[in-house]
């Protein structure tokens, strides 16, 4: 019971909040354009390798069981002229083979330096203390872009007590190499290709591209942007490098006022959690919502003859059956209603975000909700 009160409480705190913020909503304040769109082509690039982590004690892979560890220490002893005879099965247990994957950041230049995070993927129990050989990481085109080498850096770690007890706190067996990875190449870029640029908006709206282009004509002129769909707007740049950085500088700090967002209500139905989008209506409505519970129990009856009769005693099994009706919660809703009234109505009897839930999915389904549901 203490448990449904503080559900209760956390509900109900939860759309006083809400309607707090949609009683003082009155549209999109303005942001920058920097905060809306992206360069498109100016992007990180992920890399990829696979590499060795040595020096681990005793806490490597069981090569017993993860062949690939073996193959790849005698392809690398075999590249520094070191044969290891047919006969012979390495059984180590300070090595481990890994993942090694980094993001290579636009602008990214030949001689930079950045993170590599280090993943086992055999069974070594930590990588703590363990040094991993210079690994190529590549992209999706298979070129080479980095070099990664270095100490690991591991924050979990493992331990095991008599009795076979253990203790673990967070992954050890994924460790970090700040400026673990050297580049060897750059990729290029649209930035400084072409008269033109193109910006991306992160939330697709036709209504915010068309005022992006014309922020940025009222701000360097007619004609220097134009909103190419809901999501691309073109920009016309200098033809001078510095001039450009100078120019997406002034650009990316335009104020512009985003579109209102849609009216939407998210619905998750594993938690209950129900996000209710600002401007959310409905049309004239009216909503019954109870519960029927009926119960069927096994009863044995028992038929007893009279004395000195020629009857017997007979064993008469049966059923009881009862119905309960739960009390049932009438809500009537006029033209225009917001469903910050709803949410009051359903609190004020006592409801739980499953009666909200199904409550929401009935109005959308008899078209009386206008916002789209969408239930994850």
């Amino acid at each position: 019971m203490v448990a449904v009160l503080k559900a209760s409480r956390l509900f109900l705190l939860l759309w006083l909040a809400l309607a707090t913020g949609l009683a003082g909503w009155n549209g999109a304040a303005a942001e920058p354009v920097r905060d809306l769109a992206t360069i498109s082509g100016v992007q990180s690039n992920e890399l990829v390798g696979y590499g060795l982590v040595v020096g681990l004690n005793g806490t490597g892979d069981q090569t017993s069981q993860t062949p690939f560890t073996i193959q790849s220490i005698e392809n690398m002893l075999t590249r520094f002229g070191v044969n290891i005879p047919s006969n012979v099965n390495p059984q180590l247990k300070n090595v481990a083979a890994v993942m090694v994957t980094a993001s290579l950041p636009p602008f990214a230049s030949q001689g930079q330096h950045i993170d590599v995070t280090v993943s086992s993927i055999g069974n070594a129990k930590s990588l703590r203390g363990g040094v991993l050989l210079m690994t190529l990481l590549r992209a999706a085109n298979g070129q080479v872009y980095a070099l990664a080498q270095g100490n690991l850096v591991v924050a979990g770690y493992q331990a095991t007590g008599p009795g076979g007890a253990t203790t673990q706190v967070n992954t050890p067996t994924v460790g970090l190499i700040p400026s673990g990875a050297t580049i060897e190449r750059s990729v290029s870029t649209p930035f400084d290709q072409g008269n033109s640029l193109t910006l991306n908006l992160d939330a697709p709206s036709f209504t915010t591209a068309n005022r992006v282009a014309q922020a940025i004509n009222q701000a360097a002129g007619p004609g220097t942007a134009e909103a190419l769909n809901a999501v691309s707007i073109r920009v016309h740049m200098p033809a001078n490098a510095g001039q450009r950085v100078a120019f997406v500088s002034f650009i990316e700090n335009l104020d512009v006022n985003p579109a209102a967002p849609p009216a939407q209500v998210i619905v998750d139905a594993r938690t209950g959690t129900v996000i209710i989008g600002a401007g959310v209506t409905v049309l004239p409505a009216a909503v019954a919502h109870g519960n029927l519970s009926v119960t069927i129990k096994p009863v044995t009856q028992v038929s007893q003859p009279k004395p000195f009769s020629k009857g017997k005693t007979v064993v008469a099994p049966t059923s009881k059956v009862t119905a309960k009706q739960g009390k049932a919660h009438a809500f009537v809703f006029k033209a225009g209603t917001s469903l910050n009234s709803i949410v009051s109505a359903i609190n004020a009897v006592g409801g739980t975000p499953d009666d909200l839930i199904a409550i929401l999915e009935a109005l959308k389904k008899a078209g009386a909700l206008r916002a789209k549901l969408e239930v994850i």
